[in-house]
């Protein structure tokens, strides 16, 4: 009962705000100059508060409600409380530019209370000149041009594409950019080196790291030692014809070497096109079969991405992507995965011994519980911008498809922004698929979060 009192009170805030917003259309604003608000101050301090409830009907017949609560009786639906402060800052002076991110979160889930803070980016910007720029510090450099995903991202953390605006940690970093500028076809170019260090237990240290999970069970095959590494990556940029277009390499010692390049062009004033194209050498693979037994597969690969983004003239926004993930899993080892979970929950329920169970938690630590970690995806977003004159209010649908299990991600939401600095948004996800697919396995049948954000 106090959950559906809850979430009654989130729609009637949802209504209230939209509300307000469409009783305030048609009204003049008088505006004043302020000349304070134009000049440029050398700092900035801003940031967030978030509240997010989230509730989710369980699944107990899916593969990951046996690995996360095997052991556990949770009952039919599960309740969260995250809350979440992020603060932004930053100073300049003369050359010099200072800027940090930090997160604070608390969150009250089925384990207990939890809390960390986190800086996500704090860096030293020094920009000697109009075409040179140096950065020392922890930063997200967000590579690549696609929008649920980015194959050629090699420094970057993965996106959440169910929610992949969200802000993401950087790396401990220090890069140089130079640009310069011409008149004729190619308007700009730009080069950017990148220095990442891995310093075991300090610095970057959950930077990729070949695979070590034989090591973890006990296999004769020698792990790679997770010490000090040195990584380095660079990245030129051309402005050819009007078209965005990247060059990417990286090479080091804690991933194996990649190339990439990315393309971006409007097409039109309301469309525009991106695409993105990844190779992997020697990429190692570490997959189950459905006895328990563990193997590896080294080989080159390829991850590729093709999207638009289109608005209409009725502020209607579509985004398409479509995504290839050359280090995904097939359908066979899916398969076999979630053969290997039923088997070991059998297991536990006529031994009580759970160590089977206890492997299938790393293996999904290690990749199977990754978001979209098979081989091929279709996203699609259409997000409407104040319908029915309703000020404020953007509606949206966001769908994935798993194109080789064929199962399904359908996520509506609902988004207001009727009060000022205040952000509401709901949101619900519902899986969809048949058995030992990506999308039926999840531990929940639907899962439906409220947040609220102030920015300051």
């Amino acid at each position: 009962m106090k959950k559906n009192i809850l979430f009654l009170i989130i729609l009637s805030m949802f209504v209230s705000s939209t509300t307000l917003a469409k009783d305030e259309k048609g009204e003049k604003e008088e505006y004043k100059l302020d000349l304070s608000e134009i000049e440029k101050k050398p700092y900035h301090l801003g940031g967030f508060g978030e509240f997010r409830p989230v509730l989710s009907g369980l699944d107990k017949s899916a593969a990951f409600y046996k690995i996360n609560f095997y052991n556990r009786n949770e009952g039919r639906t599960l309740t969260d409380y995250n809350f979440r402060m992020q603060f932004d800052g930053s100073y300049e002076e003369g050359i010099a530019r200072v800027f940090t991110r930090i997160n604070y979160d608390l969150a009250n889930t089925y384990q207990g209370w939890s809390n960390d803070t986190t800086i996500y980016e704090g860096y030293l910007s020094l920009k000697p000149s109009n075409s040179l720029a140096i950065e020392v510090g922890k930063k997200t450099l967000k590579w690549g041009k696609g929008y649920a995903w980015n194959p050629v991202a090699f420094l970057d953390r993965p996106k959440d594409p169910n929610d992949p605006e969200l802000a993401l940690e950087g790396f401990w970093v220090a890069s140089a950019d130079f640009i310069k500028s011409f008149s004729g076809p190619l308007k700009t170019l730009s080069f950017t080196s990148v220095f990442l260090p891995v310093i075991y237990n300090d610095i970057n240290t959950d930077f990729g790291g070949k695979n070590q999970l034989f090591g973890t069970f006990g296999n004769s095959a020698s792990p790679v030692s997770p010490g000090n590494q040195i990584n380095g990556a660079g990245k030129l940029y051309l402005l050819l014809y009007d078209t965005d277009i990247d060059f990417i390499v990286f090479s080091g010692g804690s991933k194996t070497t990649r190339y990439g390049v990315d393309f971006s062009r409007n097409i039109s004033t309301n469309f525009e096109i991106h695409g993105e194209f990844a190779h992997f050498e020697d990429f190692q693979q570490i997959y189950i079969d459905s006895r328990g037994n563990i193997h590896s597969s080294t080989y080159d690969t390829q991850s590729y991405l093709l999207g638009l983004r289109y608005l209409t003239e009725r502020d209607t926004t579509y985004i398409l992507e479509y995504y290839h993930n050359g280090t995904g899993f097939t359908k066979g080892q899916e398969q076999d995965f979630f053969s290997f979970v039923d088997q070991s929950y059998n297991t536990y329920l006529a031994t009580g011994q759970d160590s089977f169970l206890a492997k299938a938690q790393k293996l999904a630590q290690s990749g199977y519980g990754n978001p979209n970690f098979m081989r091929d995806y279709l996203y699609l977003r259409v997000s409407q911008k104040e319908p029915f004159d309703i000020l404020y209010f953007t509606p949206a649908f966001t769908t994935i498809w798993n194109l080789k299990d064929y199962s399904v991600s359908l996520a509506p939401e609902l988004l207001s922004t009727g009060i000022t600095n205040l952000e509401l948004r709901l949101k619900g996800i519902f899986p969809m698929g048949n058995g030992y697919t990506e999308f039926a396995e999840k531990p929940y049948n639907y899962r439906i979060e409220f947040r609220a954000r102030y920015y300051f």
